[in-house]
């Protein structure tokens, strides 16, 4: 299940949680809806993983926990620390960037 963020809170979701990946968006962004569903759908197949979808522009502190300069941005973390992240509309990158810490 993908948590969408509705308050300005992803600290607290990061620090909750061993594993999580965040999808950064905007909803004028058409590459972000492409990848919604398929962030979704790895999000059914690992249930040890936090995800959380964050509008980046609702949202400037959560923003700030990864370098988002362009959307759709992947990060992943654990531990409360940022592992990885990655720019991208491309479902094998997003794909490896969630193997490496599930």
């Amino acid at each position: 299940m993908v948590q969408e963020l509705t308050e300005d809170n992803l600290q607290s979701i990061v620090s909750e949680n061993d594993k999580v990946v965040v999808q950064y968006s905007a909803t004028w962004c058409g590459n972000c809806r492409i990848m919604k569903p398929k962030f979704k759908k790895l999000a059914s197949e690992l249930g040890d993983v936090k995800f959380v979808m964050v509008d980046a522009e609702k949202n400037p502190n959560s923003r700030q926990l990864a370098d988002v300069s362009n959307l759709p941005t992947f990060a992943t973390f654990i531990n409360g620390e940022k592992k990885n992240q990655a720019q991208t509309n491309k479902f094998d990158v997003l794909k490896e960037l969630v193997t490496e810490i599930a």
